[in-house]
């Protein structure tokens, strides 16, 4: 059928062409990101009016409330609101924290525990994919840091806890688990992922929130990936 086709285009039209552009890879992907996020601004467009916006003085009470008490977070400025008679959601109040930069020290005490213990940590995570038809995919892998060894990939379009829950059991078989599990706060891994990752003797290490150098090793295999 393919060449049926070509052949009655040639016959019809046969200066087609001149009708052909040749074009980079990176600009049809220039192209896609930029349909892409066109469609999912018109999907979650707003048909309805949601929750009122915060007000402007409770929003500069907060960042007054961050600068002057640094080692305040957000249930402490949440717990001060509600004695001043505002009613507003510890949710909201850490939306409006200002970010602290991170502290040298820790990261120095980061680095050296994965510079220390490679040869028994290996992390996980998921990226998305959008495809040509709008649609998400999520990948999960997971890697070892001692030769940055892929030890598992595996796409889904619904990452449910059961799902999830199987991909270390297929990562880490007879026995290789290693001594040390790298991941982030992602709320798809629940509580049955967590005493899954507990039951296969394994300790976890959670990376703090808005952290991505922490797990360094995954994030440099997606942008490899990408």
């Amino acid at each position: 059928m393919d060449r049926f086709f070509w052949v009655t285009l040639r016959r019809f039209w046969p200066r087609w062409e001149e009708a052909l552009v040749v074009i980079r890879p990176d600009t049809v992907v220039c192209w896609h990101r930029v349909g892409f996020r066109k469609f999912w601004t018109w999907k979650s467009r707003r048909r309805f009016v949601g929750r009122p916006s915060t007000k402007a003085e409770i929003r500069h009470l907060v960042r007054r409330m961050a600068a002057e008490s640094p080692t305040w977070g957000a249930p402490r400025v949440h717990g001060e609101l509600l004695m001043l008679g505002f009613d507003v959601s510890e949710r909201t109040v850490s939306r409006m924290m200002p970010r602290r930069p991170a502290d040298p020290e820790a990261r120095q005490r980061w680095r050296n525990f994965l510079r220390n213990h490679r040869e028994v940590l290996a992390a996980m995570d998921f990226f998305t994919v959008p495809t040509a038809t709008f649609r998400v995919l999520y990948v999960f892998f997971v890697i070892h840091h001692a030769r940055r060894t892929v030890l598992l990939a595996r796409v889904t379009e619904h990452p449910t806890g059961t799902w999830i829950i199987q991909q270390p059991r297929e990562a880490f078989p007879f026995d290789s688990a290693p001594l040390y599990l790298i991941f982030d706060n992602d709320k798809k891994y629940g509580t049955a992922v967590l005493a899954v990752i507990e039951h296969m003797d394994i300790r976890r290490k959670q990376i703090t929130p808005y952290s991505p150098w922490q797990n360094g090793a995954a994030e440099r295999w997606v942008a490899t990936v990408r």
